[in-house]
């Protein structure tokens, strides 16, 4: 199985950076797609941003440039670069890996994952 941890969360002011980073580990296996999602309280989870295997990416409306994300296939890491935050940017970050092929009994098969989450609090 492929675990995916993130990290980087915190609490933050309006108008900080952060920057959370999701890993990969587990076995043989290659991951296409990323995404971050997040989860704000009381709310549904919603798409952030994705970046494709060729690093094409697309981001949620509310991210109007403020965010980018990016991924290093050598050391399996996919990072969201968070500046000009918002309190309404509190929420629970996940990261997905959605078409990630997973090598186990001598065949590959694809599997969608995800982290635990990490929380992002910004305070105004």
């Amino acid at each position: 199985q492929v675990q995916l941890v993130e990290s980087g969360g915190g609490l933050v002011q309006a108008g900080d950076s952060l920057t959370l980073s999701c890993a990969a580990s587990g076995g043989i296996f290659t991951i296409n797609s990323w995404g971050w999602y997040r989860q704000p309280p009381g709310k549904q989870r919603e798409l952030v941003a994705t970046i494709a295997s060729g690093g094409n990416t697309m981001y949620g409306d509310f991210v109007q440039g403020r965010f980018t994300i990016a991924r290093d296939d050598a050391k399996n890491t996919v990072y969201l670069q968070m500046n000009s935050l918002k309190p309404e940017d509190t929420a629970v970050y996940y990261c997905n890996a959605p078409d990630t092929y997973y090598y186990i009994g001598k065949s590959w098969t694809i599997d969608d994952y995800w982290g635990q989450g990490t929380q992002v609090t910004v305070s105004s």
